[in-house]
């Protein structure tokens, strides 16, 4: 987005959309906040943007009028929409209700793509959602003080050939792993609910003899044809905090497509925790 103009932005939960609109606005956009009301933070409605809009997450019709109104023709979509929110029992209006029945896979990259065809069908193209936040990017290599071990490496390798197998089917991004053992794999809660949930079942394998080492290891890819445009892996300080509570020792992501939503407070808490923080 060289030129300056008036941006949206489609903000879901957490930190990245905050990210979002203090960096296009340092480059001297005007930025206009589409705000889900099930997801948003109430504090992003407090920031200086050029306006900020509530919607409920089924107001697909007011999202493109809201835009339309406001001049807007380029708009990034940042934060997290649960899976689980995506397809709970949310009211569509007309025109969410035709996209939902045309869809012929019921995911999120199905739904999320075919909502950007309609944007752009509108003249509102939606870019890539890291287009302000490059430097966010994981570079590729060690990040961390702290390298991973021969097993960790080895846990990593298989985690991988798992989780790309499963995001061909957008099913989840990230696995745990313990000893080139699959402990869980993400679906619909997300990747910190997955983490816990592999936390728990290795504690309660505690309780009783288990061949498996406690410590795990945790691998979260992009998808092969990862559209950039939305569900961009992201990971943050809450992230490693989690893995500390489950056990998990080392975290595998991918260079330039894993975005470090804190930045270097990421590599920091990690290193306070002796994680592996790697990006291959």
């Amino acid at each position: 987005m060289p030129t300056k103009e008036k941006i949206g932005l489609i903000a879901g939960n957490g930190k990245f959309p905050f990210l979002v609109l203090d960096a296009a606005r340092a480059q001297g956009h005007d930025v206009v906040v589409a705000a889900i009301k099930e997801e948003t933070s109430p504090d992003l409605g407090t920031n200086v943007a050029a306006s900020v809009y509530w919607f409920s997450l089924g107001e697909l019709s007011k999202l493109i009028e809201t835009f339309q109104r406001e001049n807007v023709h380029r708009a990034v979509m940042a934060g997290q929409v649960k899976h689980k929110q995506i397809f709970s029992s949310i009211r569509p209006d007309w025109r969410l209700a035709k996209l939902l029945l045309s869809l012929r896979t019921r995911n999120t990259d199905a739904l999320l793509g075919a909502i950007a065809k309609v944007l752009a069908d509108e003249g509102i193209v939606l870019e890539s959602s890291t287009s302000f936040l490059e430097p966010l990017l994981a570079k590729s290599g060690v990040l961390t003080t702290r390298a991973p071990s021969d097993s960790e490496q080895n846990d990593v390798a298989f985690g991988r050939v798992v989780a790309n197998t499963l995001a061909q089917y957008d099913i989840g991004q990230t696995v745990v792993i313990a000893e080139s053992a699959c402990v869980a794999v993400e679906a619909m809660e997300g990747t910190d609910a997955t983490i816990e949930r592999a936390g728990q079942l290795m504690a309660s394998l505690e309780a009783g003899p288990s061949t498996l080492s406690r410590n795990l290891t945790v691998v979260k890819i992009a998808k092969p044809d990862q559209d950039m445009r939305f569900d961009v892996p992201v990971i943050g300080v809450k992230t490693i905090a989690t893995m500390r509570r489950a056990g998990a020792t080392c975290l595998a992501i991918d260079a330039g497509k894993a975005l470090l939503i804190d930045g270097e407070a990421v590599i920091s808490a990690a290193n306070v925790e002796q994680i592996a923080i790697v990006a291959e």
